[in-house]
């Protein structure tokens, strides 16, 4: 089988956990026998210092043409610390989603069992955790009307969504759960916020299209404190952008290290597979940053965009194995028992 694939390394780490997810995934084409053609393209800070943009038309002709798009991660301290800047790496990825239709941002959260007590939670309450976020990524407070008033002392930032937004991204839910164990909830603020009553009226006008599939509505403060008292009673969650980006950052702890946890974006057009760690630019080319969300990225990539389910079955189970035999990084060794991040690709490639 032919795989088009654009690879967007990005900024920080992505270039160095992006290159391992490469090893792996050339390691199971060869086992496989698939033929990957890599496209790279700029995104990012390392594409405004390129082209002056974060996402350039070329990059974006390039996802459309791809069959799948594997993505590192955006984000620069000379930017972030620069809030005066015109043009931001974060722009891009903003620009990414809308352009591609990435609508639904797809995050898994599970324990490993060899790494249970790594986690800040105890192991009683986290034993069992298989949930997966689904995160609306095109609308809501991040792509409404915003400015400043009053000489710039007063600052506003709207929030919009459609009906047609919301339902696109709960029959997503409802899908999943179908394949799942049957369980959906739906988080919003709807004590408060008009968005969130339209999320939840939507959602509940949908339920008679599923009625195999039990719906429960949670505030979204309540579910950020039951994330982390029993996160094993969540299967499926389904919530707006802002509360999505908070919560799945809070829910990617329970595994042990963000440095773990894999991710996709659902599109129109195409989908993007990505890390949920960030460019974590302090540890830029130091060889210490954890590669296995890429290549768990990667697995969730030969699973979902081409339905090879051994090949994915493949680039899990040699994740599994590294974590039980101690082949990782800094992050979960310790820097004295600590494989680099280039030697933990090795490893995974040759074991594959």
């Amino acid at each position: 089988m032919k795989l088009n694939i654009a690879l967007l390394a990005g900024d920080g780490i992505g270039p160095e956990v992006v290159a391992q997810a490469v090893k792996v995934c050339d390691a199971v084409a060869n086992k496989f026998n698939h033929e990957i053609n890599w496209t790279p393209a700029l995104t990012g800070a390392a594409a405004i210092d390129a082209v002056g943009e974060p996402y350039p038309d070329e990059t974006h002709e390039i996802c459309v043409q791809a069959d799948a798009v594997l993505f590192g991660a955006i984000g620069h301290p000379k930017y972030d610390n620069d809030p005066t800047a015109k043009v931001r790496p974060e722009q891009g990825l903003l620009k990414m989603r809308k352009k591609l239709g990435l609508f639904a941002n797809v995050r898994p959260t599970f324990t490993f069992h060899s790494l249970i007590d790594n986690s800040p939670l105890k192991r009683e309450r986290i034993e069992g955790t298989d949930l997966v976020f689904l995160r609306e990524l095109t609308g809501g407070i991040y792509f409404g009307e915003k400015g400043r008033l009053e000489d710039g002392d007063v600052a506003y930032d709207n929030c919009l969504y459609s009906k047609e937004e919301v339902t696109r991204l709960a029959k997503k839910g409802f899908e999943l759960a179908m394949t799942r164990s049957k369980k959906l909830c739906c988080v919003d603020k709807a004590n408060v916020l008009e968005t969130s009553r339209l999320w939840r009226e939507t959602v509940q006008a949908m339920e008679k299209d599923y009625p195999e599939v039990e719906v429960s509505y949670e505030f979204v403060d309540a579910v950020a404190m039951r994330l982390v008292q029993w996160p094993s009673s969540y299967d499926v969650l389904i919530t707006e952008n802002l509360f999505g980006d908070i919560l799945t950052d809070e829910a990617s702890v329970i595994s042990g290290s963000m440095g773990l946890m894999p991710s996709a974006s659902v599109g129109e057009k195409t989908s993007l597979y990505e890390p949920i760690h960030g460019s974590y630019p302090q540890a830029a080319g130091k060889d210490i940053a954890n590669p296995l969300a890429t290549v768990l990225s990667a697995a969730m990539m030969f699973e979902d965009a081409f339905g090879l389910q051994e090949e994915a079955k493949a680039i899990k189970d040699v994740v599994n194995r590294s974590l039980a035999e101690g082949v990782v990084t800094e992050d979960i060794a310790g820097k004295d028992k600590a494989y680099k991040t280039s030697e933990v690709g090795d490893w995974l490639a040759e074991n594959i």
